[in-house]
Order: C-alpha cells, then structure tokens, then sequence
C-alpha cells in the first residue's frame, strides 16, 4: 500500500515538473516547465475543472489562433500535438466551445538538437575494480537513459534507466536519452573507449580532474598474488619523497593531499621489480564549489520549480539539497540519503543550498550559494486610487491602497515598486502634493512570510500634471439680445473629471456669484465681465482663473452706414465721409465703434471722414453705437468702398479728324473707368487753366475750328480733376490730293528685296507737309513721306494708305487710294540647257528663267565644278556674265565634254539675287584621258538580274559615279549602288532609264553613258559608248530565259533593217549615217530602244575649191552691197532688214524690223545672208549706232548623193561692217551650219558647224 501511495505521488510530482498550471480558472493548459529543443514533439493538453469527460478545445499562441498543419495537429481530446521549432517559441492558451479559457503558459524552445553527452571516471579499469560512465543531458528533468557497447544493447546490474553505469569490462560505449512525456530521445552519445589493464601491475589513479585541497588514494595492485605488498611510487618518472602532504602504506596505497604541482604521470614498481604503466593525474588550481541553479525564483500557484546542483567534473558525485523556512531558522537537510540525480523538483519556498559528495575518493564540497524560492499563494492583491481621476494635476493629493482578498486574520506585509523599484512595506500610500516625479507605474503585493506572497497586483498608472490646470469659460454669444440671455460655460483644460465649478462676475473676489457650486453651465441675462475656475478633493484643489469673457447686452436701435458722396467708385485722392445713424437714437450720448475688413477703427464719432483717400482704405466698412459699456446697438449693414489706385483718366473722342468745308466735328469726353459725377472741362491749343468756356459741359461738343484739343472731368467740392485726357488734332480738309508709289515699280516683290514706298501730294507746292500712314501689315511707318524697307517679308504684304498734313496750317488730305503691297516668297531660277547631248564642236544654249516672271532682272551664268568630298557643287561665273547679261540666254561654244551649269538672276540697288537654279547637263559620249567612264558588261541595256559595273578612270585618285534620271533629282552612287575605290557596282533590282557620268575629284567631268535597266523579257545589246566610223559593229537581241524559235526583226530609226532568225545584226563599217535609235522585235515582244552614236574620223583637205568659192563669194557680196543701198527701201522677196527709226518724243533710235515672206531653200542649198552696216551723219557713228542691212543668197550644192541619206541644209551668213573712208577694214564672216535631223522624238546631236572668215579692205577703186 505504501509503495502504491509512493507511486501515486511520484507521478503527480513527475505532472507537475512537466506540466504546470495555474489555479483560479476552470479551463488549465498544462505546457512543460522545462526547455524543448527543436525537432521534439510535445503535447499540450487542455482540462476543463468541471467534467472529467474529454472536450474540443481550440489553440492559441501569442494571442493567434493556430492553425493545423504537418507540424501541427490537435485531437478531440483537447490536445495539440506539436513537433516543435525556435518559431514555436511564445506564450500559449486554449479556449473550449463554452467560452472558458485557460491563463497563458509559456513554451521554451531552443535552437538546435538536444544531445547526450558520455563522460567516465576513468578510462582504463584496475585490476579487480570498475569504472563509473555518466550520460547527460540538457534539461534532464523526465530523462531516462540507455546504454550500448559495441553493437548490442548492454545489460547491466543496474537498471538501464539511470544516468550512470558502473563497468567492470572494457569495451566502446554510447548512451542516449529518451523521455515518454513528452516523447523525446536524443541521437547516441559520443563514443567513450573503455580499457582493461595488460600489466601484472596496476596503479589506479582517478579519471576525473582533481582540485586543490582534494584528498586522493593512489593504490598499486599486483594481478598474480591477493597479498599486500609494500610498492614505491613515481612522478614524472622521480620517486616521490614522503611528507605530510604524501604518505604511503604497506599496503601499496599512496595518499595525497593534492596541489597544483602535483599534476603530472604516476607510476608504481614492486620490490620484485613489477612495474605499472604511468597514469595522469590532472589538478585543477582553486577549491571545487558547488553551483546552484533555478529555472525561476517564484513558484506559480500550483506549480513548481526545478533546481540544479552542479559541480565540475561530476562523475562519482551524490548531491545533499537543504532549505531554511525563516531568516531566523536553520537550515533542514531535504533527505536521509544522498542522491545520485543532481536537480530536484520543490512546490515550497525557501532558501536553499546544496553541496556534492563522493566517496572514491572521499571528497564534500562546501554549500552553495543560497537560492531564494518564493511561493505563490492564492490570494490576490489590488491596487486602488482615491480619488480615481484619470489625471492628476500637481499639488493634489491622492491615496493607493493595497487590499488583499480573502486575507483573513493574516498579518501581511505589504511591497510596492514604482517603475519597478521598491519605495515602502505598508498598505496605503498617500501622496500629499502630488508632482510630476510622483508620475509612473504603481503595483503592490501581499507577503505572509519570508518566503510565500501573493503575485503582484495589476498596474496602476500615475500620471501627474506639471501645471496647474487652467479654466475655460466659453459663451454660446458675446451679446445678449433684446430680453434675452445667454449660456455661459466653465471646463477644465486638459479634461477630467470630478470638477465643480465657482462664478464671478466683475472683478475676481473670494466670494463666487452663488454659494452652491455648479457643476454645468448656467444662463446669464445681465452685461459684464465674467470669470470662472474649478474646484475638486477635500481639500479642495482650485484651478487658475479662466480669462475674461465680456457679455454685451444689446438694445433694440439700429445703426446704418451711409457714404456721401455715394460715388459707384471713388479714386485715389478723393474726399469721402462715413456717417453712423442710430434710428431711434433719442438724446441718449452715444459713442460709435467703426470696423474695417473686421478690424475696429480707433475713431469713436458718428462721422469717419477720409480726406484723400487711397487704396488702402479699401474695405467693409461697418459700425455699431454703444450707450455704455455694456450696453450697445447690433453691428450695421456692410457698405463696401473700392478706392482705384490710379487717379483716373479722360478720353477724348472725335467722329472725325477733319473737319469739312463749312462744317463741324463732334468732340467727347468721357472718364475711364466709367463712373458718376462728373463734368467736362475743355481746352484748345495748350493746356492751361483755363477751359474754353466758364460753363462746365456734361456731354459732348461740336467745333468748327481746327486745332488741338484736350479734355479733363472734376467733381465734389473741392473739385477732383482726372488727369488730362491725350491731345486730339483737328484739320480743315484741303483740295490737295495724296498718292502712294513703290520704288522700284516691279509688278511682284520678292522676299529679301529692298524697295521704297513713298507718299506724294499732288500740286503740293512748297508747302511743308507732314505725313501719316496707315497699312495692315506689321510695319509700323514714321511720319516721313518715304517707307524705306531694306529686306522686305511676307508680314510686310498689305494695303498702305497715306495723307499729308501742312505744317503751319491745321489741314490736310484725304487718305490716299490703297496700295496693296504683295511680298511673294523667295524668288527662283529655273535653268534649260539645249541640247542635252553633245555633238564634237557645237555650241550650247542656255536659257534662264526667273519663276513668276517680273521686270528688271539680269542674268549670271555659272559652270559647276564638281567636288566628290561634298555634296554640293562650286560654281564659276562664264566668261561676260560677271555682271550679269540683259538677255536671258547665253550661248556656249566649243565645249566638248560633259559639263553642268547653273543660274541666277538679280536686279536693284543693292543686288537682290535669287536662288541659284537647280544644276543642268550637257551630256557629252566622247572619251577623253583625264576622266572617262566605262561600263561592264559594255551595253546600254540590262535586265535587273545582271551584275552591271561602272569604273571611273583618268587623272585623279578620288571620284564619285552620279545619274540624272528623267525628272528626278540627281544623285551617288551611295543611293542607287555600292562604290569601292574608282567603281561604282549598281544595284540593278531597281528599275532606271538614267544618263550616268563620273566626277573627278579635280574637278573634272567624264564622257555620259544612257543605261537602262529593266524588267521586260528582251533587251538589245548595243554599245554604251560611240563607235568610231569605219569599225565593225555587232548588236544582238537577247532573252531573260528562252532561245530564239522565230523570226527577229531588227530596227533602224522605226525601219526594220533585217527579219530573220539571226539574232545579231552586223555592221561591218559603221558609217555616221548608221547612227540613230535601234531596237529588236521577236514574237510579240519588243526591247527597248537605244541610240548608238558614231564618231566620224577628221580626213585631210585635198582641194583648195571651197577656200576659192568663199572668196569669189565675198566678192559678189561687195557687189551686192552696193545694188543694196540704191534699193534698200523696196521690199524684195528674198531680203530681210532693220532700218533705222528716229523717235520725235525721246530723240533716240529704234529699229524698226521689216520682214517678207521667203521662200524655203531647197534642200542642198546654201543660203548667203549678208549684214550691212554704213554711217549716214557723224552722231550716230560717235554714238555707235549702225543700220544693218541682210541679204539671202541661195547656194546649190551638186555634191554626190550616197544610198538615202537626207541632203544637207548648208547656210552661209556674211556679216559686213561699213565705217568711214580712213583706215576701217570690211569683214566677212561666213557661217556653214549643217542642220541635224530629228529621229524617232529625240534630237540627235547636230552635226558640226563650220565657219569661214574672209577680210575685205575697201579701196579707191571700189569707190569707197
């Protein structure tokens, strides 16, 4: 039965190590007291005290709800499973379906695995004796323990579940321990190595480390015999002397007192020369204490607290636990026998102590230090405050007071802490005059004796004011109306509460108004100053005084604002009185308060007179009338005054400038901004003090004199003026008539240019005249009769009018009719170049245009010379166009090779230029050795498959490849292809029909190829460049992707020139008749069309004939010129002239031209004009001017005709100047033109022309 009661208490005791829980709750959680490392699982249970039948609980951690997952996982039972970690770690409740919650319990978890660790007193066993293994754990509480050796659990004489073993075999040893509740068993031990002695001898020393003072028997055994024998001992291989501190029996043991110097490795030999292996000795310097250690100071109700005793190097130690009830009472031994377990389980408190003991060797500690134990007892202790105001102010006094329930008769003594500190022992304690170091967090508790107190009482916090509080006293209206009252109310600032409130009115006294404080507000129908302030305690605590608050009662007059005088608007400078009327106001004396803009005016009479106003008094004006000091009529309506900052000005109008013959105009003046009040004063000529007339006029005027005039307004008394109002001229109109003119009279003017507007009276006579104008354009004209614009723009365009004013006299013009002034945009030239291919020796023509055509321009014509680091080409002026040519053409002869020309035209003084035209070509085939271009493959036709190069050569290192399009833009080869060094490779997936040349970069141009890349299926193979006359010329007609199966018609001019299978056309001797366009024709399809030019081959004169046929020409041309003169007035059907005309308005000479209707040459003919010029009177020869007469002379040319060429059209011109009979020489000048033909819609370069000179000198024989 007793081990049955034993058994019972134990477990109890063992439930309440684990799982502690408070009383005083129906629902209890019970959470083991002691630390749960991670990965250990744990159950909490939740126990309701009222039933014993298991009921649904809910978890909570830190005020959470749990929720269930791997690591989680709750019963029905009211349990929650949890495989903890650090994250697990807090303070814990549960809660059941009625309601009842359990306190919180705090769960301890550390970080990382709990572990075994394995320690022995000794590691080798003597002869006949055992070694002692001990396994730890952290948090041994509940432990109980296994032990293995080698492989197999180990079984011994001592139940496997201590914490230490007692071995008498050698062998490798691990442990570990495990726990039930809650389920815990930690990872094997570290392995400890036990040996058994090999020797006959054997010296058995401790294993464990010694300290100073400590008492050690070293004894020496023999393994053959069971005598005693006598043995000598060693350290560090010296015999030990004997002293009291070592003495040695007969029995072979050695007993020492030991030091720090004994350290070292023992050994011992019999006197039969048996000797043990040495054995360390370890000594520790200082005494061996014992520690002891509480996992808390104070039991909770119903629960309990562990301690542990530990000492260093543990093994082989029993440990004594003793408690001391009293400071007074000695301390009491906790058991009879010692015990093997180093912690112990107390529900009691006390002071406690502990000390170790071992027997082998014999060895007590001193006690430990005292631990201090405080039992909970279940009693409660409260704090309360009187008086309970949630804030106290300084200077007040206040009362805590410690009541412990269900104290009973008990004698208690009382603990209080402020912030934690502790300030008295009674139940009470009163503060007198409460400050702000009395602020802070009160708690108090209840202690029966040493050792046993209730818990601590909730907070109270203390909070105390460091002023005075002060009173408020708030009105619902300063005013009290008309047999009416107000409410007045008095609060305390900061609130709180328990106040009551004290009344004055007039001057602060001891006395209140009522001897019966009140605690709200209360109704007042009288004026004054009232005061107030609270009072709370006994004593009573009195806050400061409230300010003052003013209570006017209001009479029933009423106060109104007038303004004289009541002006819209006043202007600065003005002078303005603000009146105050009481209706009603009787013979009482009032006195008057103003407010402006809601601020009170020190002025106190019923008139506020301003006397120059300004914008400052701007404003809401208001007033109110007051019978005595608290007595007064309401606040007046608001009468606002706007006063304008700037003394206003008048204007002055006029229906017209100019006053008609015998008529009049009509003047007014008026005041800006608009306002009320005034009158007009006039003035004519000057301003001056006087006006025009005595009577001041409200309105308008009519005068009839010319002249300058003025107005200004004035109003109030005194009189304000405004400022004069600007001058208005008036002028009698004058029969003289104004004009507007542009110089120069150009029909268009082009942005940029200079030109002068100019305003002229007719029939102005010597008059001095100023000038007005007036224009919709953005020029602002001055009061001169010229308008001079030196770059004129579009915001110049408009329409100009002008008038003049005589000086002296106050008249005028009319407006002038409009001119309308129209600046077109910038002006551009537009170059034509004729023709576009060249032929050796022909001249060039070049025509400018300037777009929008208009007079006076001259021309400037420019040759580019091509530059291929740039762009851009430079220009050169041609030769005689520096100046520019009256004529819009120019004519350029002897150019032979690919050239570029551009113009300008300009005209006025200074030049206004146009823009330069875009560039012209002049297109030349021929080769020449400082550029030239050649194409590869050596065509002027290609599909848009072909690889197709042009490679510039010549006398340069640098070059670009450039193409003309038809009427497109030019451009690189960069756009279009590919340039390497000198070649251009193109990109022929485009389509072009483009003329091709290359550009040096010495500036030179190279011969013109026509290349055309298309897309059709046929294409005719002829030669890029000219051929040369008399070589050999193959063309060929050639397919994208198929043979010829057909006929192939071949083309000359439109003319088939062969139909036949062949697909090649040969020419074995090209001649210049071969020249033309050529094209190839095969089963409905059609090439294009390309022209192949031939360079004729210059041949030697073999005959003097033609030089003899111009001079017997000459001849005749004499004899001509004088049958001529005789009939130079007839008309003749093959001549055409020019005859002077005299001009009777401009004496200067005209020619005027007279031209018959001729004939057409035949074909092959030559026709001879012949140009005469002769003086008729010495001022036209000084004057340079000649008549010139032409004469037609028809020339047949019988030369052989080959094959079906066309005759050529040959013209011979002589030009035969006449002068005085002196030293003048006569001159012919003969002009062999062949006339090229026009083939299939292209102009074929023209032939070369040929020129003869022959001179004639007139002499007396000829008559001349």
């Amino acid at each position: 039965m007793g081990h049955t009661l034993l058994a019972v208490l134990g477990l109890f005791l063992l439930n309440t190590l684990l799982y502690g829980h408070a009383e005083g709750t129906d629902a209890v959680l019970e959470v083991p007291e002691f630390t749960l490392f991670e990965g250990d699982s744990v159950t909490l249970r939740c126990k309701h005290r009222t039933t014993q039948h298991s009921m649904t609980a809910t978890f909570y951690k830190d005020g959470s709800l749990i929720k269930m997952d791997t690591n989680h996982w709750s019963s029905t039972t009211g349990e929650l499973t949890v495989r903890v970690s650090v994250s697990d770690e807090g303070w814990y409740k549960c809660q059941f379906a009625d309601g009842t919650e359990s306190e919180e319990r705090e769960l301890r978890v550390k970080a990382g695995r709990r572990s075994a660790t394995l320690t022995a007193d000794r590691t080798i066993i003597p002869l006949g004796g055992n070694v002692t293994l001990t396994c730890s754990v952290e948090d041994p509480a509940g432990f109980r323990y296994q032990w293995f050796r080698q492989t197999s659990d180990y079984s011994g004489e001592t139940s496997p579940e201590e914490s230490y073993r007692v071995i008498s075999q050698g062998g490798k040893y691990t442990c570990r321990g495990w726990r039930s509740e809650p389920h815990v068993i930690t990872p094997e031990s570290n392995e400890v190595v036990i040996k058994e002695t090999g020797t006959d001898a054997v010296l058995e020393v401790p294993e464990f480390t010694l300290f100073e003072g400590d008492s050690v028997t070293l004894r020496c055994k023999h393994r053959t015999t069971r005598r005693t024998m006598t043995a000598s001992f060693y350290k560090d291989g010296s015999l030990i002397k004997m002293d009291r501190n070592h003495r040695s029996s007969t029995t072979g043991e050695l007993t020492v007192r030991v030091s720090v110097s004994d350290e070292g490795w023992y050994k011992c030999k019999f006197a039969d020369g048996t000797e043990s292996e040495e054995r360390e000795l370890r000594v520790k310097a200082g005494r061996r204490s014992a520690t002891l250690t509480a996992d808390r100071t104070i039991i909770p109700l119903g629960d309990s607290v562990t301690l542990t005793c530990s000492v260093e190097d543990p093994a082989g130690f029993r440990y004594q636990w003793f408690r001391q009830t009293s400071d007074s009472s000695g301390k009491t031994s906790l058991q009879i026998e010692n015990v093997q377990e180093s912690f112990r389980v107390i529900s009691q408190g006390g002071k406690y102590t502990c000390r170790g003991w071992r027997r082998e060797p014999d060895f007590v500690t001193p006690d430990s230090n005292a631990v201090v134990i405080e039992e909970t007892v279940s009693n409660r202790a409260t704090l309360t405050l009187q008086p309970n105001w949630p804030q106290i102010f300084r200077g007040e006094t206040i009362t805590l007071r410690c009541d412990i329930q269900g104290g009973g008769d008990n004698q208690w003594m009382y603990e209080w802490t402020k912030d934690n500190l502790n300030i008295q022992a009674y139940n009470e304690h009163r503060i007198i005059s409460a400050t702000e170091a009395d602020s802070g967090e009160y708690r108090c508790k209840g202690r029966r004796d040493s050792y046993s107190s209730t818990r601590w009482s909730d907070v109270i916090t203390l909070t105390v004011s460091s002023n005075r509080p002060k009173a408020e006293l708030r009105a619902d209206d300063r005013v009290i109306p008309v047999g009416g009252s107000v409410t007045l109310t008095c609060s305390v600032k900061p609130s709180s509460s328990g106040w009551k409130y004290f009344w004055y009115r007039g001057e602060k006294t001891s006395e209140p108004l009522s001897s019966q404080l009140s605690a709200g507000p209360i109704r007042v129908s009288e004026g004054g100053v009232y005061w107030c302030r609270g009072g709370r305690g006994d004593p009573v605590y009195y806050t400061e005084y409230s300010d003052p608050v003013t209570m006017n009662k209001k009479v029933p007059n009423k106060a109104v604002v007038t303004l004289q005088p009541n002006w819209s608007e006043i202007f600065r400078g003005e002078t303005i009185t603000l009146r105050c009327d009481i209706q009603r106001g009787g013979v009482n004396q009032w006195t008057y308060e103003w407010t402006k803009d809601n601020l009170n005016r020190p002025t106190t009479y019923i008139n506020y007179r301003i006397i120059r106003v300004t914008s400052a008094h701007s404003g809401e004006y208001r007033c109110k009338g007051r019978r005595n000091l608290y007595s007064l009529t309401e606040w007046s309506d608001v009468i606002t005054l706007t006063v304008s900052p700037n003394r206003p000005k008048a204007e002055l109008r006029a229906d017209d400038r100019d006053i008609p013959v015998g008529g009049s105009v009509t003047l007014t003046c008026s005041v800006k901004p608009s306002s009320s009040g005034w009158k007009y004063f006039w003035y004519r000529g000057e301003k001056t003090s006087e006006p025009l007339s005595s009577q001041l006029s409200a309105g308008p005027i009519r005068v009839s004199e010319g002249g300058v005039y003025w107005c200004r307004g004035g109003r109030g008394d005194p009189v304000y003026y405004t400022e004069y109002s600007d001058p208005v001229t008036i002028s009698n109109n004058g029969p003289n008539k104004a004009v507007v003119t542009l110089q120069p009279n150009w029909s268009e003017i082009f942005r940029g240019e200079r030109i002068t507007l100019r305003c002229e009276i007719k029939d102005g006579g010597d008059t001095e005249w100023e000038y007005e104008w007036r224009t919709t354009s953005s020029e602002k004209p001055s009061n001169q009769n010229e308008l001079s614009i030196r770059s004129v723009s579009a915001s110049h365009s408009g329409v100009y009018r002008c008038k003049g004013r005589k000086k002296r006299e106050k008249s005028s013009t009319d407006w002038s009719d409009p001119f309308i002034l129209t600046v077109t945009d910038k002006a551009q030239s537009v170059l034509t170049v004729s023709p576009s291919w060249l032929s050796a020796g022909a001249s060039v023509t070049l025509n400018c245009r300037v777009k929008d055509q208009s007079a006076g321009w001259r021309f400037y014509w420019y040759k580019t010379v091509p530059d291929p680091s740039d762009n851009f080409y430079s220009y050169e002026l041609l030769p005689g166009s520096s100046s520019g040519t009256e004529q819009d053409s120019y004519i350029v002869d002897g150019q032979t090779h690919t050239a570029g020309y551009v113009c300008r035209a300009g005209r006025g003084d200074p030049v206004f230029y146009t823009d330069y035209s875009q560039p012209q070509f002049v297109w030349s085939a021929d080769f020449h050795s400082s550029a030239s271009l050649t194409v590869s493959p050596d065509r002027a036709q290609h599909f848009t498959s072909d690889s197709v190069s042009l490679s510039c050569e010549g006398n340069s290192t640098e070059w670009r490849v450039r193409r003309s399009p038809e009427n497109r833009y030019l451009s690189d080869c960069s756009t279009w292809g590919t340039m390497t060094g000198s070649t251009c490779k193109l990109k022929t997936n485009w389509l072009s029909d483009a003329v091709y040349w290359c550009e040096s970069g010495s500036g030179e141009f190279s011969n013109s190829v026509n290349i055309t890349i298309q897309n059709e299926n046929m294409i005719l193979l002829s030669p890029a460049r000219p051929v040369t006359e008399g070589d050999s010329v193959s063309l060929s007609c050639k397919l994208r992707s198929q043979t010829f199966d057909s006929t192939v018609f071949f083309y000359h001019n439109e003319k088939v020139i062969q139909s036949d299978t062949r697909w090649e056309l040969n020419i074995s001797a090209v001649s210049k008749s071969d020249e033309g366009f050529y094209k190839c024709h095969h089963s409905g399809q059609e090439s294009a069309q390309s022209w192949m030019s031939v360079q004729a081959v210059s041949r030697p004169e073999h005959s003097s004939f033609p030089v003899l046929l111009i001079v017997g020409l000459i001849c005749g041309i004499v004899l001509i010129l004088l049958l001529l003169l005789l009939y130079r007035y007839r008309a003749s059907k093959y001549t055409c002239f020019k005859r002077p005309i005299q001009s009777e308005s401009s004496n200067t000479d005209q020619n005027e031209a007279q031209c018959s209707t001729y004939d057409s040459p035949q074909h092959g003919d030559v026709c001879l004009y012949e140009t005469i010029k002769h003086s008729e009177d010495s001022e036209h020869v000084a004057g340079g001017s000649q008549d010139v007469t032409y004469s037609l002379l028809e020339l047949r040319n019988f030369g052989k005709k080959r094959k079906q060429h066309t005759p050529e059209e040959r013209s011979v011109y002589s030009d035969v100047r006449t002068g005085a009979a002196d030293d003048s020489l006569l001159y012919a000048q003969v002009f062999s033109h062949d006339k090229g033909k026009k083939k299939n819609g292209r102009s074929a370069p023209a032939a070369a022309d040929e020129t003869f000179y022959s001179e004639v000198k007139p002499g007396s024989s000829l008559g001349l």
